[in-house]
């Protein structure tokens, strides 16, 4: 509504629409979230701010319930082996058929219950572990007020002010400076959280957009930094390629990002890469400047490096300094 901070938002081209600050675009959900914090596949949907908390819950109750599981598993097994072990001068003998004592227990803890719940057992402290992890990392984000991808664009803005020595100082603008500050900025009693998702309260010295001015520099680096490469190989897109090389197809990038489908003679800007991966936006054959690109990781062997002509030269190492 307010056209005169249109400079310091940024514009998603599929929802049509300028970002709130601290939105993102997810992909899979196909619209911007709130307070974007990750999109998760277990709970089909993203994590954000109408539902971090209850995320956030989640991931402390799912390993508390599987701590409680472990312990009925352990149990069961220990009392159901008690009465089938027998010692003896020479060897420990097990009797999987039946228990020695009465009364028989009601349901028959056999040879392949045993297996199962062994299994389980494994199955519950897995879970306790993984899940408590991340609520772990959940938690340190929150206490300081930030997101996933709010942890990324801060470590992407002291890369970029070390690349370029700008002496710039980036500070986080919504770190309230105390943990339970940040805390009740997403847990509160009414289980509603705190503000309305557009503007929210920023430390003293930044404003409202410092964050998304902040990643519209980092825009801007990324497409100074995107290098020209040109197919010379088809590639159909899967995600472990069998005939792009065993290291291709043995490295290929954990992480759910897509990965794009290419054909000999398409030109791509890739802006990271790995050792056998790159990636990039494909540049549709039929898009004007700044048209839709295709997003995705690709074979390195797959392309190789454009010429660069007059109007797509990287910087000089002068210009990067004074960026």
């Amino acid at each position: 509504e307010k056209s005169q901070d249109c400079m310091y938002l940024q514009y998603c081209k599929v929802c049509q629409s300028y970002k709130a600050p601290r939105s993102h675009h997810c992909r899979k959900c196909n619209r911007c979230v709130l307070k974007m914090d990750h999109h998760c596949p277990w709970i089909n949907n993203c994590c954000g701010y109408q539902n971090h908390a209850s995320f956030t819950l989640f991931l402390l109750l799912a390993p508390l319930g599987c701590i409680h599981a472990s312990f009925i598993f352990v149990m069961t097994m220990y009392t159901q082996l008690y009465n089938r072990i027998s010692f003896g001068w020479s060897s420990v003998k097990i009797d999987m058929s039946a228990a020695k004592r009465d009364p028989r227990p009601i349901i028959p803890f056999g040879l392949s219950a045993f297996a199962a719940s062994l299994f389980a057992l494994g199955l519950a402290l897995g879970t306790t572990i993984a899940v408590g992890m991340l609520f772990i990392i959940q938690m340190k984000i929150i206490l300081t007020n930030k997101t996933s991808i709010e942890s990324w664009i801060e470590e992407k803005a002291k890369d970029r002010i070390q690349y370029y020595q700008t002496g710039e100082i980036f500070i986080f603008p919504y770190d309230m400076g105390s943990k339970w500050k940040n805390f009740k900025q997403v847990f509160t009693w009414s289980g509603i959280p705190e503000g309305d998702g557009l503007d929210w309260p920023v430390r003293d010295g930044c404003h409202q957009y410092s964050l998304t001015i902040e990643q519209l520099k980092q825009k801007a680096d990324k497409r100074v930094r995107s290098v020209r490469y040109r197919a010379v190989e088809d590639y159909s897109g899967v995600c472990c390629p069998v005939t792009k090389g065993v290291e291709t197809f043995f490295t290929t990038p954990c992480t759910e990002e897509p990965r794009i489908a290419l054909s000999k003679g398409d030109l791509i800007l890739a802006t990271r890469g790995l050792k056998h991966w790159m990636y990039g936006e494909k540049i549709l054959d039929s898009a004007a400047d700044g048209g839709i690109r295709e997003r995705g990781w690709f074979p390195r062997k797959c392309v190789e490096k454009c010429q660069y002509d007059s109007e797509t030269d990287q910087p000089v190492e002068g210009e990067k300094k004074n960026r």
